[in-house]
C-alpha cells in the first residue's frame, strides 16, 4: 500500500498519524473541513517531515466531493477520523452527531465500494464498550455505549462489519482507543482546541496557564482509587504508530480485526493532574464538580492482542505525556505554531 486517504487528518490524532505515514514512506492525501482544525497544520507538518500531504477541504459527508478526491488518486487505504468527537456536547446534541458521524461513514463506504478502495481503518473508542464488567478490557467484551458518542462508534463498527460480511474483500481494523493525550517530540503538534476544551489535558493545560481560572474535577465519589474517574492515557505519538501497525495488518488481508489502543494501566484523574503539577512546577487550580452524564467510573486496556497481532506497544509514560503536554501549551503561549485541534475518545 501506497496512497492512504485520511478522513480529519487536520485533527490532532490524525496530524500526528500523517507524520508517521509520511515518515513510513507513504503519501498522505487529507480531507478534512476544517470545522475544528487549522490549515497550517499541514505546513508545520512539512516542516517537520521534509514531506507534503496533499489536502482538500471538503466534508465526508459530501459524496460528491469524495468522489472527485477519490478519482484524482490511486488510494490503497482509508484511515477514518472525521467526525464529533466530545462526549458532553454529543449528550446535549444527540441528532448533530448521529447525522454527522454516521452520514459520513456511510458516504466514505459508498465511495471507497465504488473505487475498490478495500482497506479501512477506523477511529474507533473505548467507548463501546459501555460500563465494563471487567478490568482491564479486552475485544472479547460485551458492547454497549452510555453517550450518544459511544453509541456512533459502536454503530459504525456495526456498519463496517456488515460491509465486510457483504464484501469479504474487504480488509478493516477497528482501532477502539483510550484516552490519547501529549503531544509530538518537536511540541509544534499538540491538542489545541478552539473554545472552552472538553478534553481533560488541554484543560489542564489552559488552567496552568492561567487561561482558565481553575479545572473542574467531574465527581470525587467514585469507587476508585480516590473518588476520581480513572482512564487509560495513551500518548497520541503511540497511537499514530498503531496506526501505521494496522496498515500493515491490512496488508495481509485479514478481514475484518479489532485492537485495543491502550497502555494497560488506569491513571486517576487527580493522579494525572498532581503528575502535571510535579513534572510541570506549575501550579493547577482544581475544584471537584458533580459527575458529568454519560462518564463511567473506571476504564482501562488490555492491548494485549495489539501487541501480539500488530507488533504493537506503547511506549511513552504518564510523565512523558503531561511533559510533552506542558510544553506545547508553552509554545501556544509564545504564539508559535502548534494548530492542532481537540479530539475525545
Amino acid at each position: 500500500m501506497k496512497n492512504i486517504l485520511v478522513t480529519g487528518g487536520a485533527g490532532y490524532i490524525g496530524s500526528h498519524t500523517s507524520i508517521e505515514l509520511l515518515e513510513g514512506g507513504y503519501n498522505v492525501i487529507c480531507v478534512d473541513n476544517f470545522s475544528n482544525s487549522s490549515k497550517d497544520i499541514f505546513d508545520v507538518i512539512h516542516d517537520l517531515t521534509g514531506k507534503h500531504v496533499t489536502w482538500y477541504e471538503a466534508d465526508v459527508c459530501d459524496v460528491e466531493a469524495l468522489r472527485k478526491i477519490v478519482k484524482a488518486h490511486d488510494i490503497d487505504c482509508v484511515i477514518h477520523f472525521a467526525g464529533y468527537k466530545a462526549v458532553g456536547e454529543s449528550v446535549e446534541k444527540p441528532l448533530m452527531y448521529y447525522q454527522n458521524n454516521i452520514d459520513s461513514t456511510l458516504a466514505l463506504c459508498e465511495v471507497c465500494l465504488e473505487n475498490s478502495i478495500n482497506n479501512i481503518v477506523f477511529s474507533s473508542s473505548a467507548t463501546v464498550y459501555g460500563a465494563p464488567q471487567y478490568l482491564p478490557l479486552d475485544e472479547h467484551h460485551s458492547l454497549s455505549a452510555t453517550n450518544p458518542y459511544g453509541n456512533c462508534k459502536l454503530f459504525i463498527e456495526h456498519i463496517l462489519k456488515d460491509v465486510h460480511v457483504a464484501h469479504p474483500e474487504m480488509n478493516i481494523a477497528l482501532l477502539r482507543y483510550f484516552n490519547p493525550v501529549g503531544a509530538h517530540p518537536s511540541h509544534r503538534l499538540g491538542e489545541s482546541p478552539k473554545g472552552i476544551p472538553n478534553n481533560l489535558m488541554p484543560y489542564i493545560c489552559q488552567t496552568a496557564s492561567g487561561l482558565r481560572e481553575q479545572l473542574s474535577i467531574f465527581g470525587d465519589d467514585y469507587d476508585t482509587v480516590d473518588g476520581t474517574g480513572v482512564r487509560d492515557y495513551i500518548h497520541v505519538v503511540d497511537l499514530a504508530k498503531g496506526h501505521a501497525a494496522a496498515i500493515k495488518k491490512l496488508a495481509t488481508a485479514p478481514g475484518c480485526v479489532v485492537y485495543n489502543l491502550g497502555t494497560g494501566n488506569g491513571t486517576s484523574v487527580l493522579e494525572l493532574v498532581r503528575t502535571f503539577i510535579t513534572e510541570n512546577n506549575v501550579d493547577v487550580p482544581f475544584a471537584i464538580a458533580p459527575r458529568r452524564a454519560g462518564d463511567i467510573a473506571e476504564c482501562w486496556a488490555d492491548p494485549a492482542s495489539a501487541k501480539e497481532e500488530l507488533g504493537w506497544e506503547a511506549q511513552y509514560t504518564i510523565v512523558d505525556m503531561v511533559r510533552d503536554s506542558w510544553e506545547a501549551q508553552k509554545r501556544m503561549n509564545t504564539n508559535e505554531k502548534v494548530t492542532v485541534a481537540s479530539e475525545a475518545v
